[in-house]
């Protein structure tokens, strides 16, 4: 029955981002056939942004009036409202409405903002949800969340989705092509592979990962075999004086379910350090918590995806692919080790951390030199830049994982906070690679077929 539960957590955990995922995998076969063009990732990223007032929303009532806001009508209603505009966007994702003179994809925009809606207020409703499992359950869900990426990114690489091939533009010109064009003189014209099927059976797909999502939740909250999971009956019936105990002001009140999962001596009462939580923890250590969680999540969820492609695709197709498929692999890895190796040192956290953004830094200086970055004659250029990619993710998912956590033994309402980062630090994060990426135009993206540099 626990490895049902598992299970149950992970499906739940998989619909937390798959629509939007599924959306940012599926542009380079859905672009050719909106007005919008290549423009839409940048409408995209201010939609996204834009959505963010559903996390604002939850998160204001969590703090105006404590324990009053019970978490699963809300998933029962952003997940229907998944589950609807997946399947909408199946069929009307190619129409188009003229506004003041021009075509705009006002049907594909609009239900992208409901999923946008959807995707990051499950930030805040998903995670405290879990509260009411058992501890162990929580690293199975940030498992589920990291195959809400990589899930989508196998079907599309399934699909056959952006697959170049390099065909000579000239009749007469004689030329015998490899993995590359660096020294031939002519010209040479992209042309897409077709996919293997349609937007629309992708889109159907993803309404019907928001279904198994929907069904996961309902068997978390109504099947017997979970309902023994739960950490305590009193928690689940009467949740919302739970949620107004102040924990600070009653350490010694809590159930042998509701204490930190940090092994302390039996007997000591542990010093509260702060008012919040259970006062694991000083203010300077949980500002530096929630600092680097908001880091993190502006790194791998908005400022390195960002630039993805102009990072990996002068090395080619090949490494392009390579480096998104195995990066989403990477999550789900990092959260099964944080299954068996739990380590909460702030210490770790903080080495890790650097390390990360060391290999990030690296992503970002290729992507600035697009379209001639290092070794680009070289296949140790693109090998370097799959593996900087896959320890990235790794080493940051990691710390991600760890930091929910620890917050989650924190109680409830650091839960709700550590989904209000996870949604502020991915933000900020978007709104300061936008203008660099799509006003400036600070990157540059070299031609899959034509673009030439010296060896």
């Amino acid at each position: 029955m626990s490895l049902f539960t598992h299970v149950l957590a992970c499906l739940f955990g998989i619909g937390s981002w798959v629509a939007i995922n599924g959306m940012w995998v599926e542009l380079p076969l859905i672009v050719p056939s909106i007005p919008e063009g290549w423009y839409l990732p940048s409408y995209l990223t201010i939609i996204i942004q834009m959505a963010n007032i559903g996390p604002l929303f939850i998160t204001l009532i969590h703090h105006f009036r404590p324990g009053m806001l019970d978490e699963r009508p809300v998933i029962y209603t952003i997940v229907t409202v998944g589950v609807v505009a997946t399947f909408l966007l199946a069929f009307l994702w190619n129409r188009t409405l003229t506004f003041r003179g021009g075509e705009h994809s006002a049907a594909l925009l609009s239900l992208s903002f409901l999923l946008s809606v959807v995707d990051c207020t499950s930030s805040v409703t998903f995670l405290p949800f879990m509260m009411r499992l058992q501890p162990w359950y929580l690293t199975t869900y940030f498992i589920g969340e990291g195959l809400s990426g990589l899930v989508p990114a196998l079907v599309a690489l399934i699909q056959g989705v952006g697959v170049v091939h390099c065909k000579n533009a000239s009749v007469n010109a004689n030329f015998s092509m490899g993995n590359s064009s660096w020294d031939f003189d002519g010209e040479l014209q992209a042309h897409y592979q077709p996919a293997n099927f349609s937007a629309q059976g992708f889109f159907l797909f993803l309404s019907a990962m928001m279904m198994v999502c929907l069904g996961a939740f309902l068997l978390l909250n109504f099947h017997p075999a979970v309902a023994r999971e739960h950490k305590s009956k009193g928690y689940i019936d009467d949740s919302q004086r739970v949620e107004k105990v102040d924990m600070s002001q009653a350490p010694n009140n809590e159930t042998p379910e509701q204490r930190p999962m940090l092994h302390f001596p039996e007997g000591p009462v542990i010093k509260q350090h702060s008012s919040f939580g259970k006062g694991t923890y000083s203010t300077m250590k949980l500002v530096f918590i929630f600092v680097v969680l908001a880091w993190v999540n502006a790194l791998t969820n908005a400022v390195l995806p960002s630039v993805q492609a102009y990072s990996c695709l002068p090395y080619g197709n090949q490494a392009y692919h390579l480096a998104a498929t195995l990066s989403s692999v990477a999550n789900p890895v990092a959260c099964f080790i944080a299954m068996f190796v739990p380590i909460r040192s702030l210490v770790l956290m903080g080495v890790l951390t650097v390390t990360g953004t060391g290999f990030g830094a690296y992503i970002m200086a290729m992507a600035a030199l697009s379209p001639c970055p290092l070794l680009i004659n070289h296949d140790l250029g693109a090998a370097l830049i799959v593996i900087t990619w896959v320890i990235f993710v790794l080493t940051l998912s990691y710390v991600k994982v760890i930091i929910g956590v620890i917050l989650r033994d924190e109680g409830h309402s650091a839960l709700v906070w550590c989904g209000a980062v996870v949604q502020l630090g991915s933000m900020l994060g978007a709104l300061s690679m936008f203008p660099l990426v799509s006003v400036y135009r600070l990157f540059q993206s070299g031609d899959p077929c034509n673009t030439k540099c010296p060896k």
